[in-house]
């Protein structure tokens, strides 16, 4: 059990640590594509493109260097939570956008890989935040 843990902890931690990263190097490209889910006010895309890829950066870390796992876990729980929500209303409204997920690396439009990738990381952030002791 502690190796699927550590596993884990590696997997869902490194792709946070990835995604983050890309977007902090370019917030601009980053805020255009929250901007297009149309989900919150202009006003907010510039705060939460910079602000997030932080919270994200730190909770991966956090959680690959096994220091406050199951808190670590549990943002990121929460924020895929928030991803599954933003992808699925787009999917729904038939948006036909870039899904900013991996900033522009991976720059492919919103559709039901993107739904499954952020499922899988859910299932295994929320399987973290259950098993960790601390």
């Amino acid at each position: 059990m502690r190796l699927l843990n550590f596993l884990l902890r590696l997997v869902v931690g490194g792709v946070f640590v990835f995604a983050a990263v890309i977007k902090i190097f370019d917030p601009l490209a980053f805020a255009a594509d929250i901007g297009n889910y149309r989900l919150m006010p202009r006003e907010l895309l510039h705060p939460v493109a910079i602000l997030l890829p932080w919270v994200e950066l730190g909770a991966g870390l956090l959680l690959v260097l096994g220091f406050w796992r199951r808190a670590s876990a549990l943002i990121i729980t929460v924020l895929c939570v928030v991803f599954l929500v933003a992808i699925g209303q787009a999917l729904a409204r038939g948006l036909d956008i870039h899904c900013g997920c991996f900033g522009t690396v991976a720059a492919g439009r919103v559709g039901l890989r993107n739904l499954l990738i952020d499922g899988a990381l859910l299932v295994m952030a929320g399987w973290l935040t259950w098993k960790q002791k601390e």
